[in-house]
């Protein structure tokens, strides 16, 4: 009786299958589908150097919209980190691999050194892992060591594909309308201690699902979690 395949090479081969297919059908799809889509946003978007925060189940939604103006993208060196790193590429993003636990000194170096250029540098704070909506420590981390604040970037759609992945993975159905709404920004004090850079965390949960909230109020729908 031959053996089914353990759950660790279901997963390598659905990364490496996956990545096969970002690559060859992942950019263009990416493009025709997002030229399709009706947004509208509000707030007022960072100018200059900058800290964004947004879920990491609407990256694809903001993929296009904020394509090709040089901004950064901090992401994780996992396998997931992999897949998501050549279409950030192909929209002309800048990719920096790393995490607090992982990378985040290197990380760190190159993001100071980017933001010391005037670029703008995009975390997931509630990535790569989840659960959803919850803030890692990360965000609030690197807000502090480089002294920027952290502008909230609410992201919502009328009518999408939503993958049972643990963020809810959104892509907007073509013709959909996509709202974006930047939040109200946060700092965090440069000697904030542990405690405050939890306490700046749940601030920053707040900001960004109330401009989540917006965003579906903005389209007539009711939050989609």
């Amino acid at each position: 009786m031959p053996l089914l395949p353990s759950r660790k090479s279901y997963r390598i081969a659905r990364r490496t299958v996956g990545g096969w297919v970002l690559r060859g059908l992942g950019p263009g799809a990416s493009r025709r589908l997002a030229g399709t889509w009706r947004c509208v946003e509000s707030g007022t978007p960072p100018r200059g150097r900058a800290l964004i925060a947004l879920w990491h189940g609407r990256m694809l939604c903001g993929l296009q919209h904020y394509a090709h103006r040089g901004w950064s993208v901090l992401v994780s060196p996992s396998d997931d980190g992999e897949l998501s790193h050549y279409m950030l590429e192909s929209a002309g993003y800048r990719v920096v691999r790393g995490s607090r636990s992982c990378g985040g000194a290197r990380a760190l170096r190159e993001m100071l050194a980017l933001l010391g250029d005037g670029a703008v540098v995009i975390l997931t704070p509630d990535g790569p892992r989840g659960p959803r909506h919850a803030v890692n420590p990360g965000v609030a981390w690197m807000a502090r060591e480089t002294g920027l604040a952290v502008h909230p970037l609410g992201i919502a759609s009328d009518a999408a594909w939503r993958l049972s992945s643990w963020d809810a993975f959104t892509i907007p159905k073509p013709r959909a309308r996509v709202a974006f709404v930047w939040g109200e920004a946060l700092a965090v004090a440069p000697d904030a201690g542990e405690r405050e850079l939890e306490l700046a965390g749940a601030e920053l949960c707040e900001r960004l699902l109330g401009a989540a909230r917006a965003a579906h109020r903005q389209l007539g729908v009711e939050p989609d979690w």
